[in-house]
């Protein structure tokens, strides 16, 4: 039982645990052995005492390096939605939760996937019972869910002679969604322009007339109108129709040969700029990526789930192409709501007879600028 329960705790520490000896380590290790040597064939007791006091300083080297990454507690605090190439700031929480011990020279490292990443983040003292806040930026090259393992702190404390590593589980996850890339400004009047004659009338700010209804409590006082309110003896509210009732579908041909993966990631890059730009222009957006199931948004709405949805999106092989084509042609064949942009990341001249209601088909062939501009941004 006993050499149980030591064989776990060493697994433990081992796994939690590592040293490495830097290079004036490895200096002061070779110049213990030549002492050490230069010891046993003199037999000179003044060499055994430097030998007695090298080997002292490797011992306590090691007991104070292990109670600088003892008892340290951590959280982190990731962006609610991160783009690719695009840099955010994350932070991290340090506490130091000995009694009387500080914790010095600290270097905290991300651990990501089982490897090490430097955050430019180093604590030179950290005083008992204390805690810190610290910033770092954080900028991510591949879109999909990125996923932190945990913090890893190192210290080179008291003597340099090694470094003493820790391992802290502190699991994040967080979604990268594609990279936006600027679009043309032509591009963008050629986009403006898609749907002007398709409007829907919807509650929005503007100047029009859209609806009176009865007044609730949290309801903006500004509003009410008081002709009607004198006329039926209850408050009456007047809302408003909203200036830009546009409607657009964006469809993502999901179905690309392996040779065409890049492609298919700036297909999604382009997705995202185009989705961000129509939001931002109020746009009632309706994305649709191959078979999956249609999302909604509104201008005036946080279009997180579109974006996630992109970042998430995964490419299907050309064997399950009939499959998609028929799912996706049936859903824009009974869509009513306003013209459709379909976006391919492979160029097929069969993609308008496929999809014969489409307004408007983007592929690598019809603008290859704007794809030779966006960025790969493969999934992790």
């Amino acid at each position: 039982m006993a050499s149980m329960t030591l064989r776990t705790l060493f697994h433990r520490l081992s796994q939690h645990r590592a040293i490495r000896v830097t290079t004036e380590g490895v200096r002061f290790l070779l110049l213990t052995l030549a002492v050490g040597i230069a010891a046993v064939n003199t037999g000179n007791n003044l060499f055994y005492l430097l030998l007695a006091m090298m080997l002292s300083l490797i011992v306590l080297s090691g007991l104070l390096s292990e109670q600088c990454v003892r008892r340290l507690e951590f959280h982190r605090h990731l962006p609610d939605t991160l783009f690719v190439n695009q840099p955010a700031t994350a932070t991290l929480w340090i506490a130091n939760r000995k009694s009387h011990i500080p914790s010095v020279s600290l270097r905290l490292l991300d651990v990501v996937a089982g490897q090490d990443h430097d955050r430019g983040i180093h604590l030179t003292h950290l005083a008992p019972g204390a805690s810190t806040l610290r910033s770092y930026p954080l900028l991510i090259r591949r879109r999909g869910r990125y996923q932190l393992d945990g913090i890893r702190v190192v210290t080179p404390f008291p003597f340099g002679l090694f470094q003493k590593k820790a391992f802290y589980p502190q699991e994040a996850s967080v979604i990268v969604c594609p990279e936006l890339v600027p679009l043309p400004p032509m591009l963008i009047q050629e986009m403006n322009a898609i749907g002007r004659d398709h409007v829907l009338a919807r509650r929005g700010p503007g100047n029009s007339l859209y609806n009176l209804r009865e007044f609730r409590p949290g309801d903006d006082s500004r509003a009410i109108h008081w002709m009607t309110t004198a006329r039926t003896a209850k408050l009456m509210l007047k809302e408003t129709e909203a200036e830009d009732q546009r409607t657009l579908t964006l469809a993502v041909f999901t179905i690309a040969p392996d040779e065409e993966a890049e492609t298919f990631e700036r297909a999604l890059s382009i997705a995202a700029s185009l989705t961000d730009q129509f939001l931002n222009n109020g746009v009632r957006l309706r994305l649709l990526l191959g078979d999956q199931q249609e999302l909604l948004a509104d201008g005036n709405e946080t279009p997180l789930h579109l974006f996630h949805a992109l970042a998430l999106c995964e490419r299907r092989p050309v064997a399950e192409r009939a499959n998609v084509q028929a799912a996706l042609a049936q859903v824009l064949a009974g869509s009513q709501d306003g013209p459709t942009l379909l976006l391919s990341p492979w160029t097929d001249p069969a993609l308008g007879e496929l999809f014969p209601t489409v307004d408007q088909i983007m592929t690598p062939h019809s603008h290859k600028d704007l794809f030779d501009a966006a960025g790969s941004g493969l999934p992790a």
